[in-house]
């Protein structure tokens, strides 16, 4: 009853952690300007079954997509397993489902067959960031904490998967001694193999089975509970943020609404545009950005395929598509801490460019969209450059000597080039 007890307490109290900072990263979330992405459901759904769900987006690397395939299949599949823990360590009984038979018994050998594989794929994982040193792995804006943060995750689910296969090992040995409590039921063919490290004595067994058992499902809550301050924060997000990806064609950009009403009133001396506050132009802060890209920052990865396929990265340019979404998460992080200690009103005389995004990096971007087709969550870096490009453009009218130059021929031109409109054509004449 005891162990009832405390199985009930730590759960309730990882779920309330869970939530309240769950709470915060929302809150966090609903700082950006409103975004309607309410239209084409059906396509939605699809694009989230087959990017989240499926993965497609993941085959262009087949390595690390198989690896990764096995990981995500195995760890939520044996996480399946979790609902037994649950119901045992609520009730105080042990293998509940133990009276499917031969089906419980295939469940067991496939949960086992597939912790093996979680085991080797993030082994496997492990050396190509600490070995091999895979070339995105080491970029700049992969300091400590972004590469320990990789590390932390692999060296858990490791420790989780042997926790799970020890388990089974040391439950097997006790039902071939008929101990008591424990239920002949289950089909081990990894842990099987494992006898030979544990101990030969019912009490030994019990402690090593009855260790692994609390450590599995301890492990399992301090894991959801790591998953807000982590990158690993995709696991949940995935699935919202590929429904509410862009759908419109890629390149296509957003026009402001006020500045469309102005044209249109210039255009048309009859139309009279709508009394409407006129925001920021562009994005200064990240509480300029809209909710969508707040939630594309807190579903980054940092798996670096952006920023591997980036032409300005690729030519030695500052520009990261993946440090865009780590600073526009960092900033949201601190513009959240102020709020919890200050309020909403605080200011801390910061902002997402100059402080996070610099200059340099925005205007490096040749707004080719190679990063978000290359996103295997379909994350948009793109939508924040644009926007702080906006801000500076349009705000604060600084933009590099070639852009201004360009600005200002389109405005006197017509055209990008420095010829009048009437030279157009020259070059079709004839000689």
């Amino acid at each position: 009853m005891i162990s009832q007890i405390l199985f009930i307490a730590i759960t309730i109290a990882a779920i309330a952690l869970f939530s309240f900072n769950l709470k915060k990263v929302i809150r966090n979330i609903k700082l950006g300007r409103p975004a309607d992405r309410s239209d084409q459901p059906a396509k939605r759904l699809m694009t989230m079954v087959k990017v989240a769900l499926g993965q497609t987006k993941m085959v262009v690397r087949p390595i690390p997509a198989a690896l990764h395939f096995v990981v995500y299949i195995g760890f939520v599949i044996i996480n399946i397993e979790v609902l037994e823990i649950m119901i045992d360590g609520i009730f105080g009984t042990h293998r509940i489902f133990g009276g499917l038979g031969s089906v419980y018994n295939f469940l067991i050998g496939s949960f086992e067959f597939l912790a093996m594989g979680v085991w080797l794929a993030c082994a496997v994982f492990l050396i190509r960031r600490n070995i091999l040193k895979i070339k995105r792995f080491t970029a700049r804006e992969l300091t400590i904490w972004p590469k320990s943060d990789a590390n932390y995750i692999l060296i858990t689910e490791i420790l989780l998967m042997s926790a799970f296969l020890f388990m089974n090992a040391a439950d097997a040995k006790l039902q071939l001694l008929g101990a008591h409590h424990y239920v002949n039921a289950g089909s081990f063919p990894v842990s099987q193999y494992l006898h030979h490290l544990l101990p030969d004595t019912e009490s030994g067994l019990i402690l090593v089975e009855r260790g692994c058992w609390w450590f599995h499902i301890i492990g399992i809550f301090a894991f959801l509970n790591y998953l807000p301050y982590s990158k690993h924060f995709h696991i949940l997000f995935a699935f919202p943020n590929t429904y509410f990806s862009n759908l419109e064609p890629k390149g296509e950009f957003t026009n402001m609404q006020s500045v469309t009403n102005e044209v249109k009133a210039m255009l048309d001396p009859s139309f009279t545009p709508p009394e409407a506050e006129v925001g920021r132009f562009g994005a200064k802060d990240v509480n300029d950005l809209s909710w969508v890209n707040l939630m594309n920052a807190y579903t980054c990865t940092e798996c670096g395929r952006c920023t591997a396929v980036c032409p300005a990265n690729l030519t030695g340019k500052l520009l990261s598509p993946r440090k865009i979404m780590m600073d526009t998460r960092d900033r949201m992080e601190e513009v959240g801490k102020n709020i919890d200690k200050h309020g909403t009103d605080f200011s801390d005389g910061k902002s997402l460019i100059d402080d996070y995004i610099l200059r340099e990096e925005i205007w490096a971007c040749t707004s080719c969209n190679a990063c978000t087709e290359a996103c295997p969550i379909n994350i948009d870096p793109l939508a924040i450059i644009t926007e702080v490009r906006r801000y500076a453009v349009m705000e604060e009218s600084q933009a590099p000597s070639s852009i201004s130059a360009m600005l200002g021929n389109i405005e006197n031109n017509g055209a990008p080039w420095k010829y009048s409109p009437s030279d157009r054509f020259n070059w079709a004449k004839e000689d």
